[in-house]
């Protein structure tokens, strides 16, 4: 299997393949009631889609807060696309997206089992533990340099 290719989602049907892929994670496999997995931060958003072979495997977006911060949401990636990296690469390209905006950190919610993940990703978690769509979560940050 080849190494991931992230790119922006420009096109339609980019856009699709972005809420096919949250809907077969967040509804499907962890019973996110839809209702809550799409919001409006979705029509502001800027997103990005995970390929492997021109396969997309995996997405996430991030929406500009107002404040210098982007927060970083919504990552989801396919059982195919587990394991070989593509988490890290959607994180890191959501990062580079962030600095372009003129961004100086980036926020995120993490469910709690992912901490190990974003932590190695250089996150700190703050605050207190709480729950979205019955999932525990922590605020997380990471100072962009």
């Amino acid at each position: 299997m080849s190494k991931p290719q992230i790119r922006r989602v420009l096109d339609e049907r980019d856009r699709a393949a972005v809420f096919v892929i949250r809907g077969a994670v967040f509804v499907a496999e962890q019973q996110v009631p839809i209702e809550e997995e799409w919001d409006e931060r979705d029509t502001a958003a800027s997103f990005l889609l995970a390929l492997v072979d021109g396969v997309p495997v995996g997405t996430v977006r991030l929406v500009d807060q107002g404040d210098g911060s982007g927060l970083l949401g919504r990552m989801a990636v396919l059982p195919a696309g587990r394991g070989k990296g593509t988490g890290a690469a959607l994180v890191r390209a959501a990062e580079d997206l962030a600095r372009e905006s003129g961004l100086d950190r980036v926020e995120l919610h993490a469910q709690t089992h992912a901490l190990g993940f974003y932590e190695r990703l250089g996150y700190t978690a703050h605050g207190e533990e709480f729950m979205d769509a019955g999932i525990p979560h922590l605020h997380m940050e990471h100072k962009l340099g």
